[in-house]
């Protein structure tokens, strides 16, 4: 999900170059994460909406799956104006597959193209790089192209089309995803809705398609939200997720 959730912040950043370095310390801190998804949150369809600047999140979760995978991850992010607004995150995972370990970061940019609004298509841009720490390498290039179309103030639907380059079996992708979000108008609730994988000769021979998640997502307040997901196949190995998800909202901009 995006940064902004439904209603963006306004007001002007403090230092670029303090937001950066918090960013830094927090992956050097976290380097004994993994990658798990590439829109880098719980859900992996992202939206076309970025926050105001100075508006930043920390994303948090886990996910449990019927064959004893496991994913811990969490996504600290803010909009700087460079500019533009750009969103910048990194998300620092560490990751069970087949019972071996693997801890990664993927840093990410984010930049809104065209706003969205109620009738209208909202498009954004953003790319990014997954660095393995286990193997040290980068493993991963992803450009994605989220779209957000908005039917109602409690109704949007995210539309996503990208690239992918798996840089370890030398490999390009299409990825794709389609979600919908059903909220009260209160924002209290939202049920979150998405399908989403990748086409690529090798990624269909080895893995089933397509992959889906679905939650509900409660927020008492503005600054906090906690997710459960329910998810099939979501790393293509055809096992049942479960997962807790937490965000907090929190802005740099001056008082």
């Amino acid at each position: 999900m995006g940064l902004e959730g439904w209603h963006p912040m306004a007001g002007p950043a403090r230092d670029f170059h303090a937001i950066a370095m918090a960013l830094v310390a927090a992956a050097a801190s976290a380097g004994h994460c993994t990658q798990s998804r590439a829109a880098g949150a719980a859900y992996q369809v992202d939206t076309a909406e970025v926050s105001s600047v100075g508006s930043c999140k920390i994303e948090s979760w886990v996910s449990f799956a019927s064959n004893r995978d496991f994913i811990a991850a969490t996504s600290p992010a803010c909009v700087v104006d460079l500019f533009r607004p750009v969103e910048i995150s990194s998300q620092l995972t560490r990751s069970r597959a087949d019972d071996e370990w693997t801890s990664a970061a993927q840093p990410k940019l984010k930049t809104n193209l065209i706003p969205s609004a109620i009738g209208s298509w909202g498009v954004a841009l953003s790319a990014t790089l997954a660095y393995d720490f286990t193997a040290r390498e980068t493993t991963a290039l992803l450009v994605t192209v989220p779209a957000t179309l908005r039917l109602s103030e409690v109704v949007r639907i995210n539309v996503n089309a990208g690239w992918q380059f798996d840089r370890t079996v030398n490999q390009h992708y299409f990825t794709y995803g389609v979600g919908i979000d059903l909220r009260t108008p209160d924002n209290v609730w939202t049920l979150t809705g998405e399908i989403f994988g990748l086409l690529g000769t090798a990624e269909e021979a080895s893995t089933v398609q397509p992959r889906l998640q679905a939650g509900i997502r409660y927020r008492p307040i503005d600054e906090f939200n906690i997710d459960l997901i329910y998810g099939r196949n979501i790393t293509g190995e055809n096992a049942h997720w479960i997962t807790l998800a937490t965000v907090v909202r929190f802005s740099l901009k001056e008082k």
